[in-house]
């Protein structure tokens, strides 16, 4: 897909409900290579992606994934993910065009290795925001990570709260700026080992 129409089809969407897309502009692949970087989807054997949009971070992941991963992209816009899925027809991927609260009924009872999100949980409801930081932490693998790319650091309490461990980076060449944050383990699974 071109530049130019992916950038029409993103912000058609976020005129649409830009509260649900958070940005004017896909995120740059730099901020996509910097977020990746912090926890390669190479070994992972199931990827998750919450917040597919016009696949800025699916075509990374799928270039990254070895051949037999597997990564759900997770898009709530009908027409965003529809299209997604008829551009890409690798056999890895599986677009689904649900929630993010719905991830547990397509993981069939197994964790996720890596989840990334650019669901923009700044604008997100709190109650929509804390329950899907809920089902990502409990639908990670044991030694699982979820990475999260934002534009603010408005989130980070919230991770923190949700997570036991959060690193927090910064992609400057991205405009605006964006946040990045890696994060590991329960914050529940801590409280209890104390």
């Amino acid at each position: 897909m071109s530049a130019v129409r992916e950038r029409l089809r993103f912000l058609r969407s976020f005129l649409a409900s830009p509260r649900g897309v958070g940005a004017v502009i896909p995120t740059s692949r730099r901020a996509v290579r910097d977020t990746l970087a912090l926890a390669p989807p190479a070994d992972a054997r199931i990827v998750v992606e919450l917040g597919a949009g016009t696949g800025v971070y699916t075509r990374e992941i799928l270039a990254q994934l070895g051949p037999d991963g597997r990564l759900l992209a997770f898009e709530i816009d009908a027409a965003l993910a529809s299209a997604l899925a008829a551009e890409l027809t690798d056999p890895r991927l599986t677009v689904v065009n649900e929630s993010a609260e719905e991830l547990p009924r397509h993981l069939d009872g197994e964790g996720a290795d890596l989840i990334v999100s650019a669901l923009p949980f700044t604008s997100l409801p709190a109650e929509l925001r804390h329950r899907i930081l809920r089902v990502a932490s409990e639908s990670l693998s044991r030694d699982g990570t979820m990475l999260v790319l934002q534009y603010s650091r408005f989130v980070e309490r919230a991770l923190r709260a949700t997570f036991a461990s959060v690193e927090r980076r910064i992609s400057p060449i991205n405009v605006p700026p964006a946040f990045l944050f890696a994060c590991r383990g329960t914050a529940d699974a801590v409280a209890q080992a104390s």
